[in-house]
Formats: C-alpha cells, sequence, structure tokens
C-alpha cells in the first residue's frame, strides 16, 4: 500500500510514552527518555544476538544427543530456517514500521521471537524444531531494521551513525553470551536450557519496552488513510501523465520507491553487500564451533573459540563507530570486510593457538563491524519516510546470505572438502562485501558531487 506523507506529521502523545517526533525530523538533543528507549532496544538486540548464536552453540547435541536423524548437511538446512524466517520479518517489519509505528512493530517482533524461541526447547522432531526456529527468525529479521529506524529518530544526526553502531553491539554480546553460557550450561542440564534463555526477554525486556519506548510515527486513522491513498493514486495518474517525477510531497512509500531513481543503484549495491557480508558473518556464527570440534577441539575449547569470534564483533562495533565517524563509514566498512577476509584464509594455513583466537577476533571484528557501518549509511541516505522501508530492505534481502551460508557449510562438509573449505568459502564473501562497497562509495561520491543541493527529501550524505 502506498501511501504519502507531508514533510511535518502532527503527532499525539501516548500515556506513558515520549512526546512523537516527526519521522524526517531527528531530535535536537538526545534527552533521558530517548537514552532509555536506545536502551531498551539495545537490551532487545541483545536476545536478538543471542537467538542467532544459540543454534551454533547446540548443533553438535542436537546431531549425536537427540535421535533426530540429523547430518552435517541437514543441520544446515535446519541452521538456515531462522534466517528464512529473518528474511521475510526484516522485509516486512520495515514496511510496517513505516505504516503501522516502530513501537508496535518492536514489541511485537520481540513477542514473536521470545515465545517461538522457548518452544524450540520442547521440540520433538526436527521438522518442528525447524518450524519453530522459522518462526522465531520472524520476529528476529523484523526487530532490529524497526529498532534502527526507531533509534535513528530519538537522537540528533550527527549521533546517528554512532549510536547506530554502537547499539548494533547488542548482536555479538547476545552470542557471546550464548558462547559463554553453553559452556557451562549444556553440560548440566542439555541443549533444551540454552533456548530456555528467552524467557528474560519476555518477563524483563517487554515490560519496559511498554513503559519506555515511545512512538515516533502517529498512526494513520481510516479516513486518513483512503485519503492518502487517493493522493498517491492522483499523483501517480498526474505524475504519468506528465512524464515528471513526483514531488517531494507526493513521494510514495514503499520498496518501488527504493527501486527506482535516485536510489535504485545505491538500493541494488547495499543489499547485494549485505548479502555477503551476511553470509559470512553467519556462516561463522552457525558453523564455528562444529568446525572447530572436527578440527579435534573439545566442546569447551570449541565454544572459547566462538565466543572469541563475538568478542572481536564486540570491539569491531566500537572500533568501527569510532572510524566511521572519523574516516566515514564507506572506506572504514571497506577496510573491515578486507581485515575480515584476510583473517579466515590466515586460518585455513593452519597456525598456533593463538594465532587462531587473533584471527577470529580480527573476523568478528571485520564482519559485524562491516555490517553495523551499512546499518548505519542506510540509516543516513534515505529519508525518514523511507528509513525502515529501506532497512527492511537491506537486511532482508541480505538475509539470503545468512539463509544460504549454513547450507553451504554444511553442504562443503558433506562433499568431503574439511574445515578449510568453509573457511575460504566465508574469506570470498567478505573480499566480494568490500568490493560491493567500494562501488558503493564510488556511486554516492558521484551521485554528491553531481547534485548542488541536498533534495533527497531529507536524505543526508553516507
Amino acid at each position: 500500500m502506498n501511501h504519502t506523507l507531508p514533510a511535518a506529521v502532527p503527532q499525539r502523545s501516548s500515556p506513558g510514552v515520549h512526546t512523537p517526533i516527526a519521522a524526517d525530523g531527528p531530535a535536537s538533543r538526545f534527552t533521558k527518555g530517548s537514552a532509555a528507549a536506545v536502551l531498551v532496544c539495545w537490551l532487545l538486540v541483545v536476545f536478538d544476538g543471542y537467538d542467532l548464536i544459540v543454534y551454533g552453540t547446540v548443533q553438535s547435541s542436537l546431531i549425536s544427543e537427540t535421535g533426530w536423524g540429523l547430518t552435517k548437511a541437514t543441520a544446515g538446512t535446519i541452521g538456515s530456517m531462522a534466517f528464512v524466517g529473518m528474511m521475510i520479518g526484516a522485509i516486512f517489519a520495515g514496511r510496517m514500521a513505516d505504516s503501522w509505528g516502530r513501537r508496535r512493530t518492536i514489541l511485537g517482533c520481540a513477542i514473536v521471537f521470545s515465545v517461538f524461541t522457548v518452544l524450540c526447547a520442547f521440540a520433538p522432531n526436527a521438522a518442528i524444531f525447524g518450524v519453530l526456529r522459522l518462526l522465531a527468525g520472524v520476529g528476529l529479521g523484523g526487530l532490529v531494521p524497526s529498532a534502527n529506524a526507531l533509534v535513528a529518530e530519538l537522537v540528533p544526526a550527527k549521533w546517528r551513525s554512532l549510536i547506530a553502531t554502537l547499539m548494533m553491539s547488542g548482536v555479538p554480546i547476545g552470542g557471546s553470551i550464548a558462547a559463554l553460557v553453553g559452556i557451562g550450561l549444556i553440560p548440566a542440564f542439555g541443549w533444551e536450557a540454552m533456548f530456555l534463555v528467552a524467557v528474560l526477554a519476555l518477563v524483563v525486556v517487554v515490560p519496559l519496552g511498554l513503559k519506555y519506548l515511545p512512538e515516533t510515527l502517529a498512526p494513520v486513522s481510516p479516513a486518513g488513510e483512503a485519503t492518502d491513498r487517493a493522493a498517491g493514486k492522483a499523483a501517480r495518474r498526474v505524475a504519468k501523465k506528465s512524464a515528471a517525477k513526483p514531488t517531494a510531497g507526493t513521494e510514495p512509500i514503499g520498496f518501488s520507491s527504493l527501486l527506482r531513481a535516485p536510489y535504485l543503484g545505491v538500493s541494488v549495491l547495499f543489499a547485494l553487500a549485505t548479502i555477503a557480508t551476511l553470509f559470512a558473518w553467519y556462516g561463522l556464527g552457525t558453523w564455528l564451533p562444529n568446525l572447530m570440534q572436527l578440527a579435534g577441539y573439545n566442546l569447551g575449547s570449541a565454544l572459547t573459540f566462538a565466543l572469541a569470534l563475538n568478542l572481536g564483533a564486540v570491539a569491531g562495533s566500537v572500533i568501527t563507530a569510532w572510524a566511521g565517524t572519523r574516516f566515514g563509514p564507506m572506506p572504514t566498512a571497506i577496510a573491515a570486510a578486507a581485515v575480515a577476509a584476510g583473517a579466515l584464509v590466515v586460518l585455513v594455513t593452519g597456525p598456533s593457538v593463538t594465532v587462531v583466537y587473533l584471527m577470529l577476533v580480527l573476523a568478528g571484528v571485520g564482519t559485524h563491524g562491516t555490517q553495523c557501518l551499512i546499518i548505519a549509511a542506510v540509516a543516513s541516505h534515505y529519508p525518514g519516510h523511507l528509513r525502515g522501508t529501506a532497512l527492511g530492505w537491506a537486511l532482508g534481502t541480505g538475509r539470503i546470505g545468512a539463509v544460504a551460508a549454513p547450507q553451504v557449510g554444511g553442504l562443503l562438509l558433506a562433499a568431503g572438502l574439511g574445515v578449510n573449505s568453509n573457511f575460504l568459502a566465508f574469506a570470498g564473501a567478505a573480499a566480494i562485501a568490500a568490493v560491493l562497497l567500494a562501488a558503493v562509495g564510488l556511486k554516492l561520491k558521484s551521485k554528491s558531487s553531481t547534485t548542488p543541493s541536498p533534495s533527497t527529501s531529507g536524505a543526508s550524505n553516507v
């Protein structure tokens, strides 16, 4: 559904929440209320990250202990199910966040992924477990673009990239918690206990969200929605007859807006770069513990390697936040992707344990740091009325890489190509991401040099 938004929309306050702001107008200052809302979003992203990595921590247990008849290939298929759900959730939740409101979408996604993650602990077979992971993935995928769209509107424009990047540190922090908790929890209580941890999101963080999350978009009334639809149709008819572009005041919301001038080229490149980056990041997140066990390490040591990867990603969030502000998000993202590719190639050479830890830290810095910078760049490049949709587009299409990575990893192992084949595949994806981001940087630079003034409905240069 396409409808139009004026440059400034009158907003109404809701009891118990902050006064909403216009979607296309960032806050003039960072208030205590905004900080509380950002913190809640960050906590939800922590649980999102936990849920993404938890499958990798229990994968070997599912293969060896459940009696479900899982092989490396079928384990990879199940690992992909959550990412299929994430692709669906990211694409549609970004659009829903722009239409229904950020707050409602964020809380709905949090409830969905928490409930279905808890139910995974009671799955009787692989098929039901896979379906539950898919449904949990819908909530997982919808949370990040919706939360990022909200946060971008709660902080001053100059802080957007920094706050977005730091908030996304919640993903590897959640992954680190999953690896750390798994070292003690799995041997003592079994793999099921790892999924029961999601109860904390339901009983602690969701109530905090109900209290502290504001709404930055006013709900559209049925009459207003009909008027907007009619206005949008009329504007499109006029545009077709005159062969002219719609004016800024009647620019429609929706994916169609991203796939035409002036956003088409950049939208496609952002999506492809996200596919490559998420292939590397989630491939490692899904398979690393199992890969290290296949390389001869026990479960505890294998989870420690996963912890190193995720701690590197946490460090990457901070390092790339600073570097992105200092040198620009695109140059920093290119460097981060190249670092990840180089570190993963070094792992193939069979280095000492100390070097393995160091390379995994660098791989975490590079892969997750790159994705953080892509999110920050997307949030800054598009105007407010398209921001949630653009984030949903990039992260939703990017889930193709996340879906493919567990499958490809399992198939490479099932084909007898060994552990190193996985590292090379993920290194290649990181290298491709670096090339694609270089193309984004060139396109944005060319666009800024040919555009005399910012006239893209509030979009800021990246």
